[in-house]
Parts: structure tokens; sequence; C-alpha cells
């Protein structure tokens, strides 16, 4: 019985399992091959058959190799020859490389690709080839040639025997007597234990390697998915902690985009941010440097900060920042969340070398990967596996099993994401303790008002009031309500943050307070009525003591004018250097004008020592201190996207395709009368052509056409005509065929 081809195999499939051979390679279906034939010749080019072991454990390519030391790439072999070679055969592994059309045929006639060859290369297992020599010898000679080498040599075999099994040596140069022999090659080369290739090359024949690996290519433990050791935790207490880490981060990422506004970092020439601002960022918000690159890539993804494009450009805050500082922990959470799951790039790699020896720097296209989002999710998806609260105890584990799962897939820097993503979601609170948390696990399954209302219950709730110390700092016992935090913070400085802040009030931060147009009496009424702890007289003191020298100094615009009831103190100002750089000159006995702003006359008599404050039209005081740079976000129809060609293909379109490929298969195997063909070049006549379609049309016969689609690509089709007119085909199923692009067509004998 002659061997099944994959077309063959292909033609026989049902409906349903080809749809799922072009799901799991997408690749296949694009563009919609014309019939089997030429989806099998698709499905085994090594392009094709690498990316489709990319999705393979360590098992089920361990049977695909075991099959090509059986020779299945060129004589279809009984699955049973498996157990030969395999300490134990992988339930369903053969099952899965028939759906994927790795491999085809029948449990005792099994084939796979010749191309398989060129993925697996020219040692499948880490065998080499049989020996003609050895073929001849029994199982008790060859453990006898076994027994009789020496330590020297049985170390160089085990070397070989775990592949591959070609070493390069001297030694191989020339024939030498078992008696004469005096290096290990040369002694082996005598026993016929190994094989010489050229003069400087040997091999480790196909018998010894299986000898030496107890007669099997793959012991139990390569083909066994090892286990994941896991520790399990209350889902609350995960959920908690993770909390913690969600609050440390979005505290970091507003300093970042406050400090940002008032500062941006240049662009480097190459794009990226420079190593010295990075560590700048990481000092000041004491960080290390993985964590502050994290942290820049994730505002820039979020779309918080943007380069500004200018000449000199910078990463500037975008008009997002502003929304993004006035919503709820939780929803600021969830912005950051959402970029970091679906970003196209991989921070972890900041820090490295390139191609050329240059440091890979954040925010750079080096770090641009597209598969990263795809990568990230599958860590995810691992512990989402695993029951609530329950979570791996050691990264490397993880990384071992996913390793066994997809021991293709990831290149070089596999084992690194993973790693990456572990730590890169404890920081971001979308896992803690190793487990997966309730927000995470909404996050991952696209719920984003789930993951939300997750982090807000995990959160500390808000309070509403803070403690106020005699060494003047004030203690936020937990996340202060939005508008009390903002109150705290234009009175006093952050000193230590945590689960509980720390702020300090001083006479810079009071006089901040002021400049801002705030009152001595506002800022006693915030103290005690939000304070749990008495107010100290020392805080009072202070309070009332900048109040008084706050502000009597009064500048206007006109440039700018200082006004001023005491002439003592006006005189004072004048007699200062800083009133001769600002030009300052009396007009009236309590007013002086200058010609430069107001905001740089203010700073440099500040500077000086005294204490002005600006006012508004209204004699108010107000804040002349600058918000911070924005730039405006960027549309989402603006932002860079990536390709699409990791997701799945609609049903519609795997539908249409499956159809395609039957319909070629059919009009290949149609039996045709008289073939009318259209003549070459334009302006041909075509009448016999239209004469034919209209007799099929109107006898309701089947008439087997050739045409060419819009990509210019030949195909045949068998249908039955229902009209030809107005330069189209069409068909008893509603399909539509212009004219102009059918070459040839018959009628289909019965």
């Amino acid at each position: 019985m002659p061997a099944l081809s994959l077309a063959e195999w292909l033609r026989s499939l049902p409906d349903d399992a080809l749809a799922d051979l072009l799901r799991a390679r997408r690749d296949l279906a694009t563009p919609p091959p014309a019939n089997s034939d030429v989806l099998a010749t698709r499905a085994a080019t090594p392009g094709s058959v690498a990316r489709a072991c990319e999705n393979l454990d360590n098992a089920t390519l361990a049977v695909f190799e075991t099959l090509l030391v059986l020779g299945a790439d060129e004589t279809p072999v009984d699955s049973a020859r498996l157990g030969e070679l395999l300490a134990v055969v992988p339930p369903h592994a053969l099952d899965r490389l028939r759906s994927l059309a790795l491999a085809w045929g029948p449990d005792d006639a099994v084939s796979v690709h010749a191309a398989a060859r060129d993925v697996f290369g020219p040692f499948p297992a880490g065998l080499g080839a049989s020996s003609a020599e050895l073929a001849e010898l029994g199982p008790r000679e060859l453990e006898e040639r076994l027994a009789a080498v020496g330590e020297d040599e049985r170390a160089l075999l085990t070397t070989l025997s775990s592949g591959p099994p070609i070493g390069r040596t001297r030694d191989a140069a020339a024939d030498v007597p078992l008696d004469s022999a005096t290096t290990p090659v040369q002694k082996l080369l005598a026993r016929g234990l190994l094989v010489r290739r050229d003069s400087q090359t040997v091999e480790l024949p196909r018998q010894v390697g299986l000898a030496l690996r107890d007669g099997v290519a793959f012991d139990e433990a390569a083909l066994t998915e090892p286990e994941l050791p896991v520790a399990t935790h209350e889902q609350s207490e995960v959920d908690f902690a993770a909390a913690g880490e969600a609050l440390e981060f979005l505290r970091h990422t507003e300093t970042l985009l406050r400090a940002w506004s008032d500062q941006p970092p240049p662009v480097l020439k190459s794009g990226g941010l420079g190593i010295r601002e990075l560590r700048r960022l990481a000092r000041d918000l004491d960080l290390d440097e993985r964590r502050a690159t994290l942290l820049v890539e994730l505002v820039v993804g979020a779309g918080l900060v943007a380069n500004d494009e200018e000449a000199s450009p910078e990463w500037v805050p975008t008009t997002l920042t502003d929304s993004w500082l006035s919503m709820p922990s939780s929803g600021r959470w969830l912005v950051l969340a959402q970029a970091w799951l679906d970003l196209p790039r991989m921070p972890g790699l900041a820090g490295s070398r390139d191609a050329r020896d240059k440091t890979v720097t954040p925010l750079s296209e080096d770090l641009r990967r597209p598969l990263a989002p795809v990568m990230r999710r599958r860590v995810l998806d691992t512990l989402a596996e695993l029951s609530a609260g329950t979570g791996v105890t050691a990264v490397d584990d993880l990384v071992a099993l996913l390793a066994w799962r997809a021991p293709r897939k990831g290149g070089r820097t596999r084992d690194a994401v993973v790693r990456d993503t572990m730590a890169e979601a404890t920081a971001l609170g979308v896992v803690a303790l190793g487990a997966l948390t309730t927000a995470g696990g909404a996050l991952l399954a696209g719920d984003q008002h789930g993951a939300a209302a997750a982090m807000a219950d995990a959160l500390p709730k808000p309070v509403d009031h803070v403690l106020v110390q005699a060494d003047l700092t004030v203690v936020a016992p937990g996340p202060l309500e939005p508008d009390l935090a903002r109150q705290i913070e234009a009175v006093a400085d952050v000193e230590s943050a945590g689960h509980a802040t720390m702020y300090r009030v001083s006479e810079a931060s009071v006089r901040r307070a002021l400049d801002s147009g705030r009152t001595a009496d506002e800022l006693h009424e915030l103290f005690r009525t939000r304070s749990r702890t008495p107010v100290p007289q020392s805080l009072s003191y202070l309070i009332d003591d900048v109040a008084r020298r706050h502000g009597r100094l009064r500048g206007g615009v006109a440039a700018a004018f200082l006004r001023c009831d005491d002439e003592v103190l006006l005189s004072e100002v004048l007699s200062t250097q800083a009133a001769t750089e600002l030009e300052l000159r009396r007009i009236a006995p309590t007013v002086v004008v200058s010609p430069y702003p107001l905001a740089e006359v203010l700073e440099a008599l500040r500077a000086a020592g005294f204490a002005p404050a600006a006012e508004g039209p209204d004699g108010r005081v107000v804040d002349l201190r600058p918000s911070g740079r924005r730039i405006p976000a960027r549309s989402r129809q603006t932002r860079r996207t990536e390709p699409t060609r990791t997701g799945p293909i609609p049903e519609e379109q795997l539908t249409a395709v499956v159809a395609h490929v039957r319909a070629g298969d059919k009009a290949a195997r149609s039996r045709k009368g008289s073939v009318v063909r259209l003549p070459a070049g334009g302006g041909a006549d075509t009448s016999a052509t239209m004469s034919l379609l209209s007799r099929a049309a109107h006898e309701q016969r089947e008439v087997w056409i050739g045409i060419v689609d819009s990509h210019g690509i030949a195909t045949q089709r068998v249908l039955t005509p229902v009209r030809v007119g107005a330069g189209m085909l069409e068909t008893a199923t509603g399909e539509r065929y212009p004219l102009h692009r059918i070459t040839s067509a018959a009628l289909v004998e019965d």
C-alpha cells in the first residue's frame, strides 16, 4: 500500500478539524490556499514547521524527534516503535502532532515532514547516524566493547552521548591500531565506538549513544512535566499585600510626574532616556534602576508622558496627567496595570548591551518587542491555573515549568521574560506572594471594571485625619482623602512614605502655603479640625510668625510693582543689591515699580531675605508658582499600533478559508470536458466562454473555471452558474466572479 501523502490526508479531514488546524497554524491561512495540495506544500516549509513547534511541549517535541530518528520523514513508521526509544510514550502527543499537520497517517504508518530535519538539525534527539559495523553486533557484544574502555574514554563517550554527537579533534587524522593508540579518540576509533567523518571530525554512532542512555532517546524525566511547588495563602492576604505594593507604585508615579512637570528630562538623540537621568530619578525616588525603568516605561506607555518633539525634545507630561492625578487610587492603578499588560516593550532589557555593545536605554526602540504582551500573559495564565490564593514558592520553578511547556518559544529571552514579568507584576500589585491577585485575575480576563473594584476593596480606606506631633511632624495613618492630601501637601513636605506617611512642617512649607493664597486662619483651622492630637503651640507660633512677615510687601503687574504700608521696610528693600538689579524705582512713599516680570521680582527679593507675596487685581494673595509643563496627549488614532498577527483568526474568515480549500479540491478532482481558454492579450474575443457559461446557466450544469484573483493568484473552481451578464458570473450559492478574471472554462462531465 503506497504511503499516504499529506495532501491526501488533509482532504480526508472533516471541516472542523481543518478549521482547527488553520486556527492553530494561522500562517497557513494567509493568503487562502487554493486547495489541499497548496496547503500541504505550505505546511511542509521549514519556517512554518518551526513556528508550529514553538507551541509544543518537551514531551511532544521528543515524540517528533523520535519519529525522525526512526526515519518517518522517509518511510512511514508504526507508532508502536516509539516505545522502543522512549522511556514512556506521552499520551496524546501523536494526536497533537496530527492536529498541527506535523505528522499524519494511521498509527501503523505515521509520516512527518522532511523539513523537520532542517528545524531540529542533522542530529534529532542528539543521536548520530547508525554504524553499519555496530549494526552487525548484538547487544552483548556492544556492551563488552563499552566495558573494555578506560575512564578517559568513558568520559568522552558520555559527553558526546548527551549531544551533539560530533566532536573536532586532530586525533582523527589517521587510522591507528588499538595497540598503538595513545589518545582516547584513537582508542575509540580503533574499537569502532567512534566513526571518523573527516580528518578533524568524529561522530558517536547511534547504537553507542542509545546504549549510554540505557537504550532510550529520551528518559522519563525529560518526558514528564516538572512539578510546580506552591504555597497556599488566604486570597485576602494576597490582595492586601498587593495593595501595599500598588500604593507605593502610585506614589512613585505621582512624584515622577510632578518632578518632570517642573523639569522635564531631555530625549536622547537616539531616542530614549539617558542613563544619568535614570540614575537621578532612581536616587530621588529611592528606587533601584530596574524599578525606575519600569516606572518611566509605564508613564510613557500609558500616555501620561510623551516626547514633545521640539527642537530640543524633552519627556513632558501630557494633559492626561491632570485627569490621572484626580482619579481615585483604584482608577490610577487600572491605567498603569492595563498599560503594562499591553505594553509591547520589555523594560527588563534596559541596561543590557546591544549588538553594537552599547547600553540599552529606557524608552529606546531597542526595548520594543511586539510579542511581549503575549509572553507576559502566558506567565499570568499559568498563575491563573492555580487555585485562589495559591502562589509559586520560587520563580525559578515557574521558569522551569514554562521552559518545559514551550522550550522553543521565546528564544534567548524566554527565561528572562518570566522573571521580569513576575517582578513587574509584583511591583504593580498584579501578583503578590507568588499568586495572582483578585484584581490581577480580573485584569487578565479583560474585566476592567472588576479589576478596579477589586483593587478598591483591597486598598486601605482613605482616612480623614492626621496626627500632629510636637516636633512639627504630621503623620497620616493611612492614605488620605484626596482633598485632605492636597491641603496637607500644600503646607508640609513628605519626609517618609509607606502605609503611614510622615510630613514635616517648616517655615518654607508654611510660606509656600501662604503664597498659594491660603491664610494663617485657614491653616490653623486645617490642623485644628483634622488633627486627632492636640495642635502643639510650636506649630501655631510658626504659622503666626511666618504669616506676620508674609505679604507685608505686595507685588502687582505694572510691569511689576511693590507696595508696602511700612515706608522703612520699603526703603530697606531699595538699599539692597537686588533693588539695583531689578531696577526698582519709588513712585510713591509706599510704592515702587520694576520693568521685570513680577515672578522674577518676588524670587529675587525672597533670595535677599524678604518675604513678599503676589496680589491680584482685587488685592488678594495669588499663587504665581508654575503648575508644570503639559503637552497635548496623543490621540488613539495617532499612537503607534502593533501588528495583530498574534490574535485569533475570526471564525467567519476560517469558514471562508475552509470553503475555499474544499472548492479548490473539488475543482481539481472534477472531470472536465473540452476546455475553452481565453486567448492571450487584451481585447480577446470571449464569445466562446460566454456561450459555454450561458449554456451551463440555462441547463443548471456544473462548470469548471480557472480564475485569477485580485492578488494575481490563479485558482480553480467548480460552480453552478445562474446568471451571466453585466460583466459578472453569479452562482447558485450567491458568489459573484468578474468575467474579466476568468481565464478558462469547461463543463464538468458526469
